[in-house]
């Protein structure tokens, strides 16, 4: 069987090889970018019902009656809405934080892709920065996950709170309705 004529010198193959590996290196950033993104919106819909949840618990406490009574809220009430609007406000700051910590995260994957193209231009001098880079946008990403951990507690903190109070006062509603 006759061998097929190989169109490309051992030079184009190598160079051709070359070029895809700096390509494929090139798009590998994507995946971190699009875990970033993912990150991005997760914590955007977060940080929206965050304030959300500020906006009604102000209302409340700048009426201060109670929307579905009509009357006036109670000492314990007004203390339990200062208390998950602080809360709430601390999960917000901790939320914009992370919003701007992924932001450099995506911006720095994209120059790290960007960078992969320079460095193999410009092998001796810069083949550090795609990998300085990468690092960089890979401890941005990780500082906001463990932030989202920590405003993720202080969610259930609030949670828990909230649940406490409600069951303290089903707790006096139902001794009031037996005596």
């Amino acid at each position: 069987m006759a061998a097929l004529p190989n169109p490309l010198t051992d030079l184009e193959l190598v160079t051709l090889s070359k070029a895809l590996a700096v390509l494929t290196s090139m798009i590998t950033p994507a995946l971190l970018i699009s875990a970033t993104g993912t990150f991005i919106l997760s914590t955007s819909s977060r940080l929206g019902r965050c304030v959300d949840r500020i906006r009604k618990i102000s209302d409340l406490l700048e009426y201060q009656v109670d929307p579905s009574t009509q009357q006036s809220l109670s000492e314990d009430r007004k203390q339990m809405l200062l208390r998950l609007l602080e809360i709430a406000g601390q999960r917000a700051r901790i939320l914009a934080r992370v919003m701007i910590s992924f932001y450099f995260a995506a911006g720095i994957f994209v120059f790290t892709s960007v960078a992969i193209g320079i460095a193999s231009v410009f092998v001796t001098q810069l083949s550090w920065l795609p990998l300085a880079l990468g690092m960089t946008g890979a401890l941005f990403l990780s500082y906001g996950a463990y932030r989202l951990i920590v405003e993720a507690r202080l969610s259930e903190e609030g949670l828990l709170e909230e649940i406490a109070f409600v069951e303290k006062g089903a707790a006096i509603h139902t001794r009031g309705e037996t005596t």
